[in-house]
């Protein structure tokens, strides 16, 4: 089911919960999937002791891609133009994430209706660990 525009005003609030108690084993599988085995995501011993991090963490891009996962499931398949996001802190294991996409401007270009959304994903403890700009096709 498509967005639609008379259903939409700016100020909308859509949210998600990502994950709740983000686990290691989901990190590891993104290194593999992704082939990004950059061992600040993969061993303990090198960000905690090397690096002075307080653990391994998530890359960045398994919380875009949750993220954007939240937007796609929210717009509708295929409907998503651009997204574009920005890290701004690290997302550790046993963490929960929830997404929220607030509609900020409703336009057409070419005759197509659009949405942008301002988005941002948070962690537990209400710190945003990503901040970023979607914009989707809608139907009229």
């Amino acid at each position: 089911m498509a967005l639609k525009k008379s259903e939409l005003k700016i100020g909308d609030v859509h949210e998600a919960l990502l994950v709740e108690d983000l686990k290691r084993t989901q990190i590891v599988q993104y290194a593999g999937a992704s082939g990004d085995y950059n061992p600040l995501h993969t061993d303990e011993i090198f960000a905690t002791q090397v690096a002075g991090f307080p653990s391994v963490f998530a890359h960045g891009m398994l919380t875009m891609g949750m993220t954007g996962a939240m937007l796609t499931n929210f717009v509708g398949d295929g409907r998503l133009t651009h997204f574009g996001v920005r890290f701004t802190k690290q997302v550790f294991p046993g963490d929960t994430l929830k997404a929220k996409a607030t509609v900020a401007e409703i336009h057409e270009k070419d005759g197509q209706p659009l949405v942008n959304f301002s988005v941002e994903t948070l962690n537990q403890n209400g710190d945003i660990v990503v901040s970023g700009w979607a914009t989707a096709r809608i139907d009229e």
